[in-house]
């Protein structure tokens, strides 16, 4: 996964929430765009538009980016950093194969913040990963501090999975399966999983807020673009799949079902 792109009418509000509540470093930054990210990364770019409309939380776009970090020490002292500085946390949850938390940013975008379990602790079933939302247990995740400070994302951080909202999940899996080429990992009712490399999932899509939505109308706030990283093979197969003709080794970018748009970078 590369960055995540947001469209947002107020960049200095939401700017200051990626730094202050999330931890994201800010790397650049002018009148219309800012970057953030870990180390020299950029994780997440954030694009004003102050007059595009206010995306509904029933439309297609995004359920939630996801920020991994690189150990449960970290996510410990994110969460000590929460609680210090009152940050509204929406949702904890101890998946099997990571440790998460939830939050929004000022316009309504989802967040998460989570931690990976090691792979050898993760549960498989038929071929699949079990991923519960069984509670997470605050102590025990805190006690893995080790008494520093938070000081940001530290480097290594990086845009662990995207999820999405979608209008229905058949046409969903056509187009993230099939034309992608992602493997599913899970279904849960109403939603599934996808990852590539044997990962419990780097993208998602759901219909629990969203079932029929329709195609996304632009402009409006919200989920802007997602790269996703790929080596050179998988990426031209994608290209042929899609039937993408131009340019063999540039970059190029897809549309999901609803109009999300995507970004596929061969490394």
């Amino acid at each position: 996964m590369g960055r995540v792109a947001l469209t947002v009418n107020d960049l200095d509000r939401v700017t200051a929430f990626y730094e202050r509540a999330v931890g994201l470093h800010l790397l650049r930054r002018d009148a219309a765009t800012a970057e953030l990210g870990a180390g020299d990364a950029v994780l997440l770019e954030l694009r004003r538009d102050a007059a595009a409309r206010r995306r509904s939380p029933r439309e297609a776009g995004l359920f939630h980016t996801a920020f991994l970090l690189p150990s449960r020490p970290a996510l410990a002292r994110w969460v000590q950093h929460a609680i210090s500085d009152g940050t509204p946390v929406v949702g904890a949850s101890d998946h099997g194969v990571s440790e998460a938390l939830y939050l929004a940013d000022p316009e309504g975008n989802g967040v998460e913040i989570y931690a990976d379990r090691p792979e050898s602790e993760w549960r498989r079933r038929d071929g699949r990963v079990e991923m519960p939302s069984d509670p997470l247990d605050l102590p025990a995740l805190l006690a893995q501090a080790g008494g520093a400070a938070w000081a940001g994302f530290p480097e290594g951080s990086t845009v662990g999975h995207v999820h999405l909202q979608v209008g229905a999940i058949a046409p969903a899996e056509a187009f993230y399966a099939g034309t992608l080429g992602l493997d599913v990992t899970c279904r849960y009712p109403g939603g599934t999983f996808y990852a590539a490399d044997g990962y419990h999932h780097h993208i998602a899509t759901n219909i629990w807020n969203s079932r029929g939505a329709a195609v996304r109308s632009y402009p409006s706030t919200g989920l802007a673009e997602v790269e996703l990283r790929l080596d050179a093979p998988r990426a031209a197969l994608i290209r042929e799949r899609a039937g993408v003709t131009d340019g063999a080794d540039a970059p190029f970018s897809l549309t999901d079902p609803w109009g999300t748009s995507l970004a596929v970078i061969a490394r």
